[in-house]
Formats: C-alpha cells, structure tokens, sequence
C-alpha cells in the first residue's frame, strides 16, 4: 500500500490513527478529523499513588480528548463525588482537573481518599485509575531519655536511630554536633533500617555528639533525635573476636522483592579485626552489569530484578579469627504488567474485529472487562460482542457498538487498567483532493493524479478519462490503493480531464483533475571547445527549444560556479561573450536552461594560450590518432594499436585509452588505461562476457584531442564471477528485522548472464546453521522475526548462470535497534556557582540499551526565578553528552532559579526513558543594570531621576547606588558623590545642584552578592534666570521706537536645548520659539512661551541633530530674530563655574588642612606617654576563638552565628561560655550549624530540640526578604545537599 509522508505538524491532530487495528484507514486531513465521531480517551491523569503536599493545594490531573467534547465527572471512596457542593472543589475549564483550595482553609487530612474520574460523551465513557490521595506527614520525634554509653574498647555496638513514622518514610543520616557527617568505613557504617553500627570500638569513638537526623522531602522539613553519648574505656590488652553478625540475626532470613524494583540485602558484623564481607549467590552467578556494592560491600545491590533472580544469596563475614555467615532467601513476585494492551478498534458497519488483553504478573493477574466503566457482567449487551477471557471478539459491528472498554489485570501486588474504545463510522465517500486541480509533467516521465478519499465502508475507486469517458484498465496505468492513478510514461495524448469516482453503499461521489503533457526543454545548438590567445574575444551558443507554455531562464556558470563579476563578461539571448580574455578565464563554461518541469545544460572548456610572437607558432591540442586495430584477441586480454595524429606544435605526453561495453552500457566510454606519448600499442585485460569497443585521446600541455573513431568491437567469453558485491552491511530498521544491503556488481562485473546473488546469515555467538536465499535486481534482503539488537555473520555471493564466484567474506551486522529500557540512576547535581552547574549519573547497563550507546542527554529547565516567585512558560534545554559519559556541565544558568532536570539514555533508535526530575537551584549573583534612567524636570538647582528595577534583579535586591559628577568648560570630570539609595524607590529629586552644568550619572543595583553592571546618563540643569531678564521700566534706559530680540543663545544636551534671548521693545510681549532640523524644507515646528520670559527649554530633540531655531513675539506681524544653528549631544557648559578658583573654596582647604596637622601632633604626644596592659597582651595572645573568623580550610563558613547567640548579641557573656581553645563543643553551646551543606532558608528548632526548617526554597509564605542580608545564616542552610 502507498503510504502517505505525516508531517510532525499534523500528527497532534491524529484522533486513533496511532493504535488502529483495523482496515479502515482515516486520511490526516485536518478538516475531516474535525467531522468524524470518536469516544473519549484518557491523555493525562495523576499517579496512582499520589503523596500530596499538606501546605498546597491539591490538583488530582484528568485530561481526555474525543468528539463530541467529554463531559467530566468523578468517584471518592467509590461514590459519586459532587463538586458543586465544596466551595474548596473546583474543575478546570474544558478539563477534568480538580483543584482542591487547601491554602484558603481547606485541610488536606479531610480529602485523603481513592479518587476515580470518568471521561463521558455519546461514543461511550473512559475511566481513569483509582487515584490515592494521601497527604505526607512528617511527626515529630517521640521523647526519649538517653543513658550514656559505656563501651569496652574493642566490643561491637549500635546506636538505634528510630526515626518517627512518616509518610513517605524519611532518609537518614548521622551528624555531629557542629553539623559535620560522622565518617563512615568499614568499621562504622549507618545500616539500611538508620542504625549506626561499630563493629568494633576504638577511644576515638569517644564523643556526647552522635545525633541522627530524619529528612522528610515532601514537607522540606528536617527532624533531630538527642544527641547520643559515647564513652570508650580501654583496657589492656585488647582481646580480639571473630565475626558475628549483628544484622541480620540467625542463620538464614527471607526477602520479598517486586519484578523491575531494586533488590537491597545488607549484612553488618561485629569482630575485631574488622570483618570483610563477601557476597556469593548459591547455584548460580551474581547477575552481571546489574550487581552493585555499597556501604563498604556490607550492601548487595541488584537492580530491575526479574523471577530469574530468586534464590539463596549469602553473605560472609571473615577477619584472621574465622568467619560466620547468613543466607537470605529472595522470591521475586511481579505486579501485572503487559503482554499485548488492548488498542483502539476502528471498524466499519458489518465489520468483525477483536480486543486482545494479555497481562503477566506473579502470581499470575485475574482479568476482567468493562464496557464504559461499567463490569461487562451488568453493562447492556450487546449482540455483537462475546467475551473470551482476555479476548473480545466483534463480528458483524453496527454504529450503536461503539464504546469504551477496560480492561483490568490485577493481582495482589498490584493492577493495570486500559482503555480501548471500538469505533464504528458508517460515511458516505469524500474526496479530498481539490476539484479540478492542475498536473503538469514533461513528456515521457511519469504522471501521478491524486485522489484521496475517505468512507466507510471503504470506497472503491475507479477512474475515467473526460466526463464521460470509459473506466481505464490496462497494463499502461497503475492503480494504487490510496486512489492515486499513475501513468507511467505520458505522452503528449495523455492531456486531458481525468474524473476520479469513489462509491459505497451510502454514496457516490466524483471529482475532475486536468493533466497537461509538456514538450522536453532541449539545447539544439550547444557551446563547443575553444582555444583562444590570450587578450582576444571568445564567444559560447547556447540556443534552445522548449514547450511555448514554460518560461526557461539561462544560466551561465564557470567552473561550476557564478560568473565573475566583470564587465568582459556578456551575457545574451543565446550566447556568452568573453571580451579580452586573459589565463583566469581558462575553464569549464556550462550553459543551464531550467523551467518550472525541467532542467538541461550543456557545457565546453575554453583554453586560453599565449599569443604569438611573429612570425606566430600555432600551439593546439593534437589531432585525434587513427587506424585503431585489435590484435592477439584471448579470453582475457587483447592488444591495441593506432596511429598519432597531428602534434601542433606541443609534443604528445601521453594516450588514454577509453573502453564502451555495448552489451550492458552503450554509448557511455569508461577509463581503460595510459600509455607514455611515445607508446603506439598497448596489451588491454579484459572482463568475461563484455562487447568491447576501444577508443584513444592524445594529450598535450594544450590539453587533450577529440576522441579517435572507436576500434572493432570484440565479444568476450561468459564465466563465473571474480568478485562479490562490496559494502554488505547488516543493520535493522526495526527492532524485530535486519536489513541487509550491498553495492551490486556492474554490468561487466557479471562475467556472464542472469546475475544472481546469494545472501547468507545466522545469530552470532549461537550454534546454528547458515540461512541463504538467492535474489535478483536487488541489492537489498529483509530478514524478518529478529531477536532486537543482537550481532549476525553476514555474507554475500554473486552468481551467474556459469556458477558462483569465489566464497565471500564474512562480516557483522546487528538486527534492529529497540529504545533504551533503562533511564540513568543516581542523577546528582553539583552547583558549582550562579550559572554554572555539574550533573552526574549512574551509567545504564550496556545490555537495557538495546542499540548502539550513542551518549546521554540532559533536559534542563527553569521551573521559576527565586526573586520574583512567579513562573513562566516552560523552555526545556538539550544537552548531549557523546559516549559512555557519567557527567556533564550545565552553563548559562540563571542566578537565584530553580531548575529541574533529567537524563535519558540514547541508541540509535532514540532516546530511553527520563530519569526521576532532579530539582536544584542556583545562588544569588549580581543583578544586571537598571532597566532605564530616566532625568527629568532640569530647574535651576535640581534635577528628577526616575529609573527602572534590572530586567534580571539575580537575587534580592538590597540598594541602589548613584554616583555622579560635573563637567566643566574643558569636559574634565569634578570631584564624584555617591548616593545609596534603598531598593524599593524609584525616584529622586536631586537639590542644590549648580545651575546651567552638565552633570554624568552612574546608576547600578546591589544584592548580597555584589554591585551589577552600570547605567550612565548625563543632564543639564537650566540656565539662571536672573542674569538675562530684561531690565525694569523705569531704569533710565530709554525704550527703542522698535522692538528688537538679539542674542539668541542655546546651551544643548542629548535631548533638549535650553534657549535664551534679549528683548528690547513693548512691556508685555508673548514670546515664541519657533525651530526644525538645519537643512530641512519641513515646516517651522512652533512652542508658545509662557509669560514673558526670555528663556524657554526645547525638549524631545533627536541626539547628535543639527537644528535650526529662532524667536518671536505674538501681535508683532513679521518680527523675529535671526536664525541660530545648534547641535544635540555633548554641549560646553554656558556658564559653569570652576569651584577650584574661588578663593573661599582655596582658604577654606588651607584652614582644614591646618587642622589635620594639629590633631596629628596631640595625638602623637599622648601616645608616648602611654603604654600597653598586660591584660591587653594577654587578650592578644589569646584570642576568643568565637570572635576569629572561620578558615576556608576547615571546611565552615566565616561569619556562622548560632540561633542563641542571636538573642544574646546584647548582653554580657556569661561566666564559661566561650569555646575552649581545642574546639570541642560544650553542651549548653548551640553549634547547631550545618556548615558546608547548602543554601540559606528559614529555620527553628522545636520546644523538644527538634529542628525544622525549609530546606529548598519552594514556598515562602511568610514575607521575609526585608531581613535577609541582616540575619545571621540559619542552620537550615546547609539541609539542601543531604543524601
């Protein structure tokens, strides 16, 4: 069947396609999936097991897809579950998904349940799986009195953990307490149940700080038992035991395990010296690849473990004195897990069909069937169906048989439900392809006029040609079953209307297409060799024929290239001309003539060669040699003779003899050999069973001759083959099948007729037999029903009718590939800084990868910005890591985010399943600049900055910081001011600023972390309005009989001017400014003054402008000033003034300075006259170790304070309080630090000791970003690394 190519856009848009079992095919047209029925299908829906989080809302997902639309309704504890009647419930538009409001009062406890949703239209109904809601808890721990222990050097101990019951369980680890890991070996380990085991003593175990800590990640909180004191008192000697174990007790003990889950097994013994434990599995061999030990080998780990993995496993422990040991007795049971899931069923009226469902699981799952979420025992019947065990069988399907079945596999461990819908359509015919639709091909190539169509029952499909034409039949058209018709060679008579009918019983429906046969585009005068002397004209024809419909275009190319771009070169109608030719021009001219349907070209060299001296020496290729003859003719070889033609003045170097098989390939010459110029005959090997003909090319330095006329032909004898195809190879294009391919022999290579080829496999590594089959015209083999990815020995052998050539050579090949099974385990991710991050992971074992490894990769994405606590659309990274990797580097985070990740495993055939979701977040960095600063409002004396929070704040942002500067006469910078500003303004009225001076602004934001990256401005304050008013009446100045403005001045920025003039003339003018771009025809752009100043401020100018500007006074017809021409950008500073000159500026320095001197001089007398305490240089000597700050190399933080140092930060310290000298910690000392474990988050411990606290950031619900940067770490800061 001819499969039609589905484009990655469309294929969303495909309703069942993908799971159809059944003849009926339905087209990809959008327009016809719109229109067709189709019963609900579940896409998206929550875990089974769904641990929520108290603190959140809760979102149980179901999403479904069908037409019509689903209706949505849901089950709790097995009834109907009404939504309406819970102001806290609400559903999703257009969806399924509840929403539960648990941070508006709702209490999560009050919804823990078994949820079901069911997804309903016409078609039938889909059900999801039974959804458990259970909310996480994590209690606190149980109050405990704890005796200290006192241990005998050298005896075993354990010190019990008991963390409390939580939901999921906690992870444990052990710390002291200045919050450092205990060290682990293999004498002091934790056990699987979060005891920690000795298995001997020693006086270094010594210690009141052995305190376990419980992690519960669902509600990020972490719990702390009391600590645990440990006294070891020696005794001499010390008396040396053999093994015993400590756990697990007895001799032998059971483990029950589910198929694909981990299989952990763990023996801890006591002894001195310390036991070494080893692991064996009775009758048979650890399982390789997926083995793993851990905890110092006390721990056995199997991974995806299967019922091939039961039996007895045994651990030894041994030390110089003996050995002791226990034998743990594993069974594997299996919850279900498919066989063959059942697939949607798409049928016609009448149609039989069935519903497969096959499950395996141990104990083996029971099966049972429902029809539209309803047991099929009590659902309506139907008369077409009949239920078989795991089997429902169709037969004679009519429209009212359409629903949703599911089937259900379950047995103790577990169950599995799927839904499969059965869809029956009864449609009449449509075409798809669009009426009367225009096919234009070439003359002699094939045309292929579509028809796609739809029905159901399936249409037949004839064709005719014209309206009324008969049905077409015959050998000269192929009729495919996707409606399309072919005519294999069209001829000039094919033009016409072709008219496509498709019927069933419910219609009849036709449509015309129109085919138009074109005549071939030919080159009837080609360009041809030339040899031209340099500086002369050269000209190439290229003339054409073509069918009067189509518009060719002629391109010329050199060298298989454009043309240069010079002027010598001509191009017209039907040649090109090459004026003044030089050597560049020496080449490969083509003439391309290309339409709509075809393209041809033809090309010749042109040689260029110098010119002549006089008298001129003709230099040419040599003239074609002659007379060819064959003589001596033997099976395998025959010799050739001929005559040289003409040298033309460049002796001949060397003949090419060129051969044309006229019995598989004639009229195409193929390279035989070279002799040297001064060789005539030549003795030629030949092939079995070619018809040789032989020709012969004298060369020179001007290039080579025309071909000589070819020689007699002469037949050769048929024999068995000398070589095999070449390039087999083995590679499956399914996991379930090998392809086999291989070059095919030419023509000669045959060595006689009806070419053959023999193919030969067989497994790798199995003893079994060669498979052969024989083929022909072919040169590939599909070998189907493979094992998925396993190596094959290859072989290929030609063949004719004489016999077979000799044994080929063996090579290997692998059958398909299949998807990886595995996804990469302990995925862990190593912030290095605030957009830098390294991943690592376990490597998959080779043997899940089904395929060649080709590497691993990284999807990576920002969940949300830590600063703005608001998420966004989700852009998912890719990251490649070629090969057997185990890490990777993550760049161009986001400082303050959170990120996800994980990782997949990829073989040729794509990529394995993802890895768990890895969450980590990056630190604070430095913010980026200030989205924009903006000066506003210039006065004489102030100047308004309004500016905009960074694009990207990388953190908290905790001031701004504005520096700024005047720029005197000269543009030299004055002397700097820095302004810290906090961080939730947004504008500032900078006062007492000088007037008319330009002023440079540097403006940058801080976090935590650092200043980020500047933004600069520069601003002008306004020019001093009392220095050019005009003077008062009535000052003894006599007013002018005309008014007159003059003086008109600008002083300029970037994007205003200030403008100033003179006025002499009548009191109680209206003044003007009047301005437009210098050299602009554009109209005067007009600005009214208010009142009758003589300064006025033009703003939103273009920067770097020339302008124009000039004043006028209102009522006064046709007085203005003269012109003045300014420019925006750096302007001189009309009236600056240098601070630096002013003589009270000088003597105010001179007096400052004198006073420094004096204060120097008291302060020098008063020290020689005191000295040091000793109680000072004791202090000196011995400094309080709380108050040193912290070294990078003892592994803590340099300003760690403790929660109860917080509350005493005011008060005296009391009497014994301070940390000894050695930096053991005392109880009544809160080190409650978690030094060199994470990130900084809220925290508090418990009235009984316990710590909580948040370890990753997810929520803050209590606003307390303002006293970030002034509180002291908290201890939480270090959870977010544990385990």
């Amino acid at each position: 069947m001819m499969k039609k190519s589905i484009s990655a856009s469309k294929a969303s848009l495909v309703l069942f396609l993908c799971q159809m079992i059944s003849a009926l095919d339905v087209p990809l047209d959008s327009k016809l999936l719109e229109e067709l029925s189709q019963p609900p299908t579940i896409t998206q829906q929550s875990p089974k097991d769904y641990i929520v989080d108290p603190r959140e809302n809760i979102v149980i997902q179901c999403e479904a897809k069908g037409k019509p639309p689903p209706s949505f309704s849901w089950t709790r504890n097995g009834t109907h579950f009404d939504i309406d009647k819970d102001a806290q419930v609400t559903m999703k538009p257009n969806s399924g998904t509840l929403v539960i409001n648990i941070m508006n009062g709702g209490k999560a406890e009050a919804y823990e349940g078994v949820y079901q949703c069911t997804a309903r239209n016409e078609r039938g109904a889909a059900i999801s799986n039974n959804i458990v809601i259970r909310p996480s808890r994590s209690p606190l721990w149980t109050k405990e009195k704890l005796e200290p222990n006192q241990v005998r050097e050298g005896d075993s101990l354990v010190l019990h953990c008991r963390p409390p019951v939580g939901l999921p369980p906690p992870i444990i680890f052990w710390m002291d307490n200045a919050f450092q890991r205990l060290p682990q070996s293999e004498r002091v380990s934790q056990g699987l149940n979060g005891d920690l085991y000795f298995s001997n003593v020693q006086p270094e175990d010594t210690r009141e700080d052995y305190i376990c800590y419980a992690r519960f990640n669902h509600t990020q909180t972490i719990q702390q038992k009391q600590p645990i004191s440990v006294k070891v008192f020696s005794t001499k000697p010390v008396t040396e035991r053999q093994p015993i174990l400590l756990t697990p007790t007895g001799s032998t003990s059971t483990k029950v395990e589910l198929r694909g889950n981990v299989l952990l097994l763990e023996c801890i013994a006591a002894g001195l010296p310390t036991p070494v434990i080893r692991w064996i599995k009775e009758g048979g061999e650890l399982p390789a690849n997926r083995t793993f030990f851990e905890n110092f080998k006390k721990t056995l780990k199997i991974i995806d473990v299967s019922e091939a993995d039961s039996g007895n496993y045994k651990c030894i422990a041994r030390n110089i004195l003996g050995s002791a040991h226990h034998v743990i007795s594993v069974t594997v049971k299996a919850a279900p897990y498919w066989i063959t899931a059942p697939r949607n069923l798409v049928l016609s009226p009448g149609e039989d069909g069935t519903l497969i469902c096959r499950a395996n699981g141990n104990p083996k799952p029971n099966i049972s069937w429902l029809a539209n979420g309803v047991p099929i025992a009590i659902a309506p019947e139907d008369p077409s169906r009949k239920v078989d065990g795991d089997t429902i069988i169709f037969s004679h399907v009519q429209e009212r048989s359409s629903a949703v079945y599911q089937c259900n596999a379950s047995n103790e461990y577990g169950y599995l439900l799927a839904n499969a819908f059965v869809n029956v359509l009864a449609e009449p015919p449509r075409i798809l392809t669009p009426a009367n639709k225009l096919y234009q091909v070439i003359a002699d190539s094939p045309a292929l006029l579509d028809c796609a169509y739809f029905g159901s029952p399936k249409p037949e499909i004839e064709w005719f040609k014209g309206v009324k034409g008969s049905i077409l039949r015959g050998d000269e058209y192929v009729f495919h079953d996707n409606g399309t018709l072919e005519i294999p060679v069209a001829q000039k008579d094919s033009t016409g209307t072709y008219t496509c009918v498709a019927r069933n019983e419910l219609g009849k429906i036709q449509n015309e297409v129109r085919l138009e046969v074109k005549d071939p585009t030919m080159i009837i005068k080609q360009p041809e060799y030339k040899v031209i002397q340099r500086y002369g004209q050269v000209s190439f024809e290229c003339i054409i024929k073509h069918d009067f419909t189509l518009l060719p275009t002629v391109i010329w190319l050199k060298d298989n290239d454009e043309l240069p771009d010079d002027e010598r070169f001509l191009v017209g109608k039907d040649n090109l001309t090459i004026m003044n030719v030089t050597d560049k021009d020496d080449g490969t001219y083509t003439c391309i003539v290309n339409t709509t349907l075809d393209s041809v070209s033809a090309s010749a060299v042109l040689t260029v060669v110098a010119a002549p001296p006089t008298p001129a020496i003709i230099y040419a290729r040599p003239n074609p040699p002659f007379d060819l003859e064959l003589t001596g003719q033997l099976e395998r070889s025959v010799e050739l003779s001929w005559i040289p033609g003409d040298e033309n003045n460049s002796p001949i170097t060397n003949f090419v003899i060129e051969y044309e098989d006229g019995l598989h390939e004639p009229g195409v010459w193929h390279y035989q050999t070279e002799v040297p110029g001064t060789q005539t005959t030549v003795q030629l090997k030949l092939s079995p069973y070619v018809n040789y003909s032989f020709r012969v090319i004298a060369v020179n330095e001007i290039g080579r001759s025309q071909p000589s006329e070819p020689s007699e032909q002469y037949l050769t004898k048929s024999a068995n083959p000398d070589e095999n195809p070449s390039n087999v190879q083995g590679i499956g294009s399914e996991p379930d099948n090998l392809v086999i391919t291989w070059e095919s022999l030419k023509g000669f290579q045959s060595n006689g007729p009806g070419l053959q080829y023999k193919v030969s496999w067989r497994q790798k590594d199995v003893d079994d037999e060669w498979t052969s089959v024989i083929v022909a015209n072919v040169s590939k083999y599909i070998v189907s029903g493979t094992p998925t990815f396993v190596p094959y020995e290859i072989k290929v052998q030609a063949l004719n009718d004489l016999g077979y050539a000799p044994e080929p050579s063996e090579v290997i090949g692998h059958s398909g590939e299949d998807l990886p099974m595995v996804a990469p385990g302990n995925v862990q991710v190593h912030v290095i800084n605030s957009t830098l991050a390294k991943v690592h992971w376990d490597p998959v074992p080779l043997k899940t990868v089904r395929g060649h490894l080709q590497g691993y990769k990284v999807y990576y994405w920002k969940v949300q910005s830590l600063s703005r606590r608001s998420r966004r659309h989700v852009e998912k990274k890719i990251l490649t890591f070629r090969g057997n990797k185990t890490f990777g580097m993550l760049p161009g985070l986001e400082p303050y985010s959170s990120y996800k990740l994980n990782v997949r495993v990829v073989n040729g055939k794509g990529e394995g399943p993802a890895s768990p979701d890895k969450v980590f977040k990056t630190p604070e960095g430095v913010p980026s600049s200030p989205s924009f600063l903006k000066i506003t409002n210039p006065t004489l004396d102030s100047l308004t900055l309004e500016w905009g929070s960074p694009t990207h704040p990388n953190g908290v942002l905790t001031s701004y910081i504005l520096k700024f500067q005047p720029i005197n006469n000269t543009h030299e910078l004055g002397p700097l001011v820095e302004i810290r500003i906090p961080a939730n303004e947004s504008s500032l009225i900078l006062k007492n600023l000088n007037y008319s001076t330009r002023y440079k602004f540097y403006f940058n934001a801080q976090t935590s972390v650092g200043s980020g990256s500047q933004i600069t401005e520069e601003a002008v304050t306004i020019m001093d309005e009392a220095g050019i008013l005009r003077p008062a009446v009535g000052a003894g100045k006599v007013q002018p009989l005309y008014p007159r403005i003059r003086n008109v001045t600008t002083a300029a920025a970037e994007t205003y001017a200030n403008i100033s003039w003179e006025y002499e003339g009548p009191d109680h003018a209206n003044f003007y400014v009047e301005y437009g771009v210098a050299g602009s025809k554009e109209d005067w752009k007009k600005e009214i003054v208010n009142g009758s100043r003589s300064f006025f401020v033009l703003k939103g100018l273009t920067p770097g402008t020339a302008y124009k500007v000039r004043v006028g006074a209102e009522g006064l017809s046709g007085f203005r000033s003269s012109e003045d021409v300014f420019e925006t950008g750096p302007a001189m500073a009309s009236r600056q003034v240098d601070i630096a000159t002013q003589g009270w500026f000088i003597g105010l320095m001179c007096a400052v300075a004198l006073l420094i001197l004096i204060l120097l001089i008291v302060c020098f007398i008063r020290r020689n006259k005191g000295g040091k305490y000793p109680v000072k240089e004791k202090e000196d000597a011995h400094a309080d170790p709380e108050i040193q700050p912290m070294k990078e190399d003892d592994g803590t933080f340099g300003e760690y304070r403790s929660l109860e140092s917080d509350a005493e930060d005011h008060k005296p310290l009391k009497k014994g309080s301070r940390t000894p000298s050695d930096r053991t910690v005392k109880k009544e000392d809160s080190d409650d630090s978690l030094v060199d474990y994470g990130e900084g988050v809220n925290g508090q411990f418990n009235e009984d000791g316990s710590f909580i606290g948040q370890y990753s950031g997810k929520k803050e619900k209590e606003p307390a970003e303002g006293n970030e940067s002034s509180e002291a770490p908290s201890p939480v800061n270090a959870m977010n690394s544990f385990v």
